[in-house]
């Protein structure tokens, strides 16, 4: 496989993808809705995790993070696939990219935009680097949760519609959960070899018992979440029907995790991934057909 494709990571991708396409369909019926602003705003978000990406590669190499050990998938910076320096070059050209597009979002939704900008940007640095790396302590999940979730969803509706509303910030913390178990997936099956190295995610820090049960929570409580938004009248009944049939895969997964550890977790980082875009997608046909 080209090692840039392994560098980007294409199976990360829907983390970003899923809120967002969430966050314009929920504004599709608004008499200002634009197909150029949901376009750029999914394209900036494609960019800025690729810069995460690459700078997870690149930081936990320089750091000593990634080794011969290592149980996930190959990282091209420490396996030699590609020289450190590339690989940063390439983090650096995301950002700028994912920048130069969002000016037109900034532009377009003025000086809130501008500081989750700043704010995503300062947080894709910030995951893997810097003098305190959020991934090396416990803050990944919480992370994902505040910039694949609430401000992908949010901030891509407020974008639409110049405000936020109730349903917007249900589902962004619903999809922030899923993103979080991505993560949880990610450092559950590093537990060893991060103790070794020094790296204090959260599932070193709670243990495999509890990430465990961090999981189960974390993959059902989106559910719990649009269920409730529908019965206090805030979400339609057939975007949380259609998504609830994800709830299927949402068990499996689950119940897969509890009885997994070390690299054997790895396909279920994937799957836990397409349950961010089952949902996602689901949520968005019912949203569509309302």
């Amino acid at each position: 496989m080209n090692p840039w494709i392994l560098a980007i990571r294409p199976r990360t991708l829907p983390a970003a993808i899923g809120p967002l396409l969430v966050g314009n369909i929920l504004a599709l019926e608004l008499e200002q809705f634009s197909i150029l602003i949901a376009c750029t705003s999914m394209l900036c978000a494609i960019l800025l995790q690729i810069a995460v990406n690459l700078a997870n590669d690149y930081f936990d190499f320089k750091s000593g993070i990634d080794t011969d050990e290592r149980l996930g998938p190959v990282r091209v910076s420490q396996s030699g696939l590609l020289a450190p320096e590339k690989v940063r070059n390439a983090m650096i050209m995301c950002l700028v990219l994912a920048l130069i597009v969002g000016s037109y979002l900034i532009y377009h939704g003025g000086w809130p935009i501008a500081f989750l900008a700043l704010a995503a940007i300062l947080g894709a640095l910030g995951y893997s680097g810097g003098p305190y790396p959020l991934a090396s302590h416990g803050l990944g999940e919480v992370a994902a949760f505040i910039f694949f979730g609430l401000v992908a969803v949010v901030g891509s509706y407020f974008l639409q519609a110049g405000e936020t509303s109730i349903a917007a910030w249900i589902l962004g913390s619903a999809i922030g959960f899923l993103n979080a178990a991505i993560m949880l997936v990610n450092n559950t099956r590093d537990i060893d070899t991060d103790v070794k190295a020094g790296k204090q995610t959260l599932a070193v820090r709670i243990g495999l018992g509890q990430a465990r049960v961090l999981y189960q929570t974390l993959v059902f409580l989106p559910f719990a979440l649009i269920i409730g938004g529908f019965f206090l009248g805030f979400l339609p009944g057939l975007p949380v029907l259609l998504a609830g049939l994800s709830l299927v895969l949402a068990r499996k997964l689950n119940s897969d995790f509890s009885i997994t550890t070390g690299e054997a977790l790895n396909p279920l980082l994937g799957r836990t991934a397409k349950l961010t875009m089952l949902f996602s997608g689901l949520f968005s046909v019912g949203l569509i057909f309302v």
